[in-house]
Parts: structure tokens; sequence; C-alpha cells
């Protein structure tokens, strides 16, 4: 790890912490479907409590637990914000078709093609108060590992996110020209369809 490296001057302690938890998580979660266990709601928890830790970003804000208020993307409120996830009340019915498609429930679906569309779906769900985008970038690597494309965690999603994370100034001018017509958010729905606006929970 990173603070265990005298050659590597100049890297705060705590973004090393950072990646070893992330590290930890991701074994966590890998040795779990290894052992049989399904990707599952109660997975994805697991792993955000091991990702937060007891000091890890977000550690006071009940890691492991799905969200209890209403959250957004940008802005002081839901009604200036550059995205707002369903209401609390529509959580559950989320995250239960989120589960369903992982399951491959109704029909099955090409493992790449799954591995992205969850990802933009578990994004737009948003269920937890803090570590949405990095849990969500596990995601992947635990889909593509349960559906047999690749036995180690090989794939470096955090910097190509980055790189490519759009310029707040230009996601919002996007995000406005499809306004919310109701309350109910597309993840709602079954599958959401990508915005601009998932782009920017990359360091979420």
């Amino acid at each position: 790890m990173l603070f265990e490296l005298d050659e590597q001057p100049g890297v705060p302690m705590e973004d090393a912490r950072e990646v070893s938890r992330y590290v930890a998580a991701l074994e966590h979660g890998l040795e779990r479907v290894r052992g049989g266990f399904p990707l599952s709601l109660r997975l994805i928890r697991e792993v955000l409590q091991v990702l937060m830790g007891s000091e890890g970003r977000g550690a006071k804000l009940t890691p492991g637990e799905f969200r209890s208020s209403q959250v957004w993307i940008g802005g002081t409120r839901p009604g200036n914000a550059v995205f707002v996830p369903p209401p609390v009340n529509e959580l559950d019915e989320c995250l239960k078709l989120f589960e369903r498609f992982l399951h491959d429930v109704p029909e099955p679906t090409s493992p790449l093609v799954k591995a992205a569309l969850a990802h933009v779906q578990f994004e737009t769900i948003h269920p937890f108060l803090d570590g949405n985008g990095r849990v969500g970038r596990l995601l992947i690597a635990l889909q593509l590992a349960v559906d047999g494309l690749m036995r180690e965690p090989m794939l470096y999603l955090s910097l190509h996110f980055k790189e490519r994370r759009p310029h707040p100034g230009a996601i919002e001018p996007a995000a406005h020209q499809h306004p919310r017509r109701s309350s109910r958010t597309p993840a709602a729905s079954g599958l959401s369809t990508p915005t601009p606006a998932t782009a920017s929970f990359a360091r979420r």
C-alpha cells in the first residue's frame, strides 16, 4: 500500500488509507461472491461498511444503511439541484428492481452491458447518504467477476471516470434540457436512461 512505501513522497496519509479501505472492500466482495454468496443488496451494504470503516470518508453517515432522507446532486436544495435521486418512499421499489436486474430478472442481459447499466442504475438510485460513487465503481468489478468475465480486479475505473468527468458548467444546462415531469425518477420504473448528470457521481 502507498502508506507503506517510503519512495512515495507527497502522498497524503489519509489518501493512502482511503486506497487501503477501497482495496479491502473489493477483496471482501470478491471473497464473498467466490464463496457463492449472491451479488445482492446485502452484499452491497457489507462492501460499503468495509469501505467506510470507522474513520473513512462518510463513516458518520450511517454506512451500510440505505438512506432515510432525500439527497440531491448540486445546488442547495432539490428545487435547484442538477439531479434529484428517487425520494425515500420509492427507494425500496427501485432497489428491488435493481437487485432483480443483477440476477437477470426478468431476462438475461449480456454481462458487459449488465455491468454498465447496473452501475448507471445504482448511481441514479443513490441509495446511500455517502459512498455511492465508490461502491458503484466496485459494483462493476464484482458484477464482472460474478459473470465470469474477470477473475482478478484488473480494472481501475476511478481514474477513467475522473478524466472524463464533464465540467459542472456543462452538466447543468444538459440536465435542464430534460426536466423531471414528476417526483418519480426513471429509476423507479426499472432501468434508467443514462444522463449527463450521472457522470458527476464519480467521486461521491
